[in-house]
């Protein structure tokens, strides 16, 4: 299958799989599904992230005086990040400016920029749903970039009682609101990441027109499929660890995304996939041995993107001896790796499912986000897991206040 058209993905390959579980859990993801149809109208529940109609806290006139800058510098924490961080890696062919990204505290990566770049010609992204980020705020005030009246500065949290509300009403620093109804790992299809987006170029018209379509016709069948195998495999507790075995480097920052977003929304009462991103074919080299003669815990998402690489290998330039490389192209020896490993995953009965895009654009992508949302999202209502919360995150966010304190 492939990202072109829909189906999203190929069927997850289970061997043997227990037609007793998909007759009980077909009816409880009819009643999910009917209930995420009914709340997409509801303007204040996350669901109505996907619907056409989605207002956003800005409009684009607002931002006329920010076209001025080619140079930019997201500073955020996990969702507040990672989803415009996987559009640059996905579209970056379309982009033209120039992105900087702060999601950790690095501080050399910090005394590298401010020698590097002007910051005075930098337009600065900071981004925090609860605007008392830590990282977020450290990262802010080390850069020393809040001034008064900055005209270089847009700030989005959440309206409420926090620092970065606070300065951006002190300062008289532009700000948008980030709506409480949408959790931070959900964000990328609203301001979060559709403001990033904007000023990198891309048609955020594009990125949120077709979100929809996964809920319609053969998609609804693919998602009730794949979500009913998923929460057979995740409430068994055999398979724990999630491989995505990624042959195509536009993915990399999307499946860093996916990793928070499934981890975060499903690791909790003693269950959880691991996401474990793993870069093909470089790890064939290093890890394949452990993936398809280790333990059998692992589920595997193979991703991949169609190259047609026009230069092809030409072997008889520096040797007469016959090679099975000669004239064939270096996307064309990448596809037989993986088909090799798809070979052996079905020899083995490894579960598994494919991810091929035949396309990079706006409309592929805002799919992939609007996909593995609502899957996960399904899939922790199946499984009796709040997906929306994050008690042992917060829990940490505590100690570590109170070390600072």
């Amino acid at each position: 299958m492939n990202l072109d058209n829909f189906p999203l993905s190929s069927k997850i390959k289970i061997k043997n799989f227990n037609k007793n579980y998909y007759k009980k859990y077909n009816q409880k993801f009819d009643e999910i599904y009917f209930d995420l149809i009914k709340k997409r109208n509801d303007s204040r529940n996350i669901i109505s992230l996907f619907n056409k109609n989605y207002k956003l806290n800005f409009k684009t006139n607002q931002l006329k005086k920010f076209h001025k800058f080619k140079t930019f510098a997201l500073i955020g924490m996990g969702g507040s990040v990672l989803g415009s961080k996987a559009i640059y890696n996905f579209l970056e062919k379309k982009i033209k400016k120039k992105f900087y990204f702060f999601d950790d505290i690095n501080e050399k990566k910090l005394k590298d920029f401010k020698k590097k770049e002007d910051l005075k010609k930098t337009l600065f992204l900071i981004i925090s749903k609860s605007g008392n980020t830590i990282e977020t705020l450290s990262n802010t005030f080390s850069l020393k970039i809040l001034n008064k009246r900055a005209k270089n500065i847009i700030i989005i949290s959440e309206r409420s009682n926090n620092y970065l509300f606070n300065i951006a009403k002190k300062l008289k620093i532009f700000y948008i609101e980030h709506k409480k109804f949408v959790g931070g790992r959900f964000s990328v299809l609203s301001e979060v990441g559709i403001l990033p987006a904007f000023f990198m170029g891309i048609d955020t018209i594009k990125l949120r027109s077709k979100i929809l379509n996964i809920l319609k016709g053969k998609n609804k069948a693919l998602l009730k499929d794949c979500a009913i195998k998923l929460s057979y495999l995740f409430n068994s507790k055999k398979k724990n660890n999630l491989i995505f075995l990624n042959y195509s480097p536009q993915l990399e920052q999307f499946l860093f995304w996916c990793q928070q977003l499934i981890a975060e929304s499903l690791g909790k009462k003693q269950k959880g996939f691991l996401p474990v991103i793993s870069n093909a074919p470089k790890d064939h080299h290093s890890l394949l041995q452990l993936y398809l003669d280790g333990p059998k815990d692992k589920l595997f998402y193979i991703f991949s993107c169609d190259e047609n690489s026009k230069e092809k290998i030409n072997v008889k330039k520096v040797s007469n001896t016959k090679n099975y490389l000669h004239n064939k192209s270096l996307s064309l020896i990448k596809n037989a790796q993986k088909d090799a490993l798809i070979k052996s995953l079905n020899k083995k009965e490894i579960p598994y499912r494919e991810f091929n895009i035949k396309k990079i654009n706006e409309q592929i992508l805002g799919k992939l986000f609007a996909y593995f949302m609502l899957e996960t999202i399904i899939l922790g209502k199946l499984s009796k897991i709040n997906p929306f919360n994050q008690p042992a995150v917060e829990e940490v966010k505590v100690y570590t206040k109170n070390f600072l304190n």
